[in-house]
């Protein structure tokens, strides 16, 4: 065994998930939840500023941007579906009203959720890939 393979008993300390993840989710370092996640719109800090704790192996690649996807149709592929049964307004008036709003939903969810998965990979130690 190496000595990089032993875990000192601060690493063996187990973390709680669901804070983890609601700190990521407010985009704050899932340690202390004071420190800033994202260091612009989505690229995860080196290192939180606050506590140093060091966040350059978390990586959620595509993960986010599925779940999104998934959240904003199924969130607004019923919503659609009433507007035009209900109301029946212009094609036009719908595309541009539904476009932006699914504009604007992915915007707002995209670095929340991707700072709760980088939350809940810090708590379950899913680093190094």
């Amino acid at each position: 065994m190496t000595n990089s393979s032993v875990l000192t008993s601060s690493d063996a300390a187990p973390r709680e998930t669901r804070p983890a993840i609601l700190r990521g989710w407010r985009r704050k370092c899932p340690k202390c939840g004071t420190g800033p996640l994202l260091s612009g719109y989505l690229q995860v800090r080196g290192h939180c500023p606050v506590c140093q704790e060091d966040l350059s192996h978390q990586r959620a690649d595509d993960g986010p941007a599925y779940l999104t996807i998934l959240l904003v149709g199924h969130l607004m592929a019923p919503m659609l579906h009433i507007v035009f049964v209900r109301f029946r307004p212009e094609p036009l008036v719908l595309v541009t009203i539904f476009a932006v709003g699914c504009v604007a939903l992915s915007l707002y969810l995209l670095p929340r959720i991707k700072g709760a998965i980088v939350g809940y990979q810090w708590a379950k130690r899913l680093h190094g890939f």
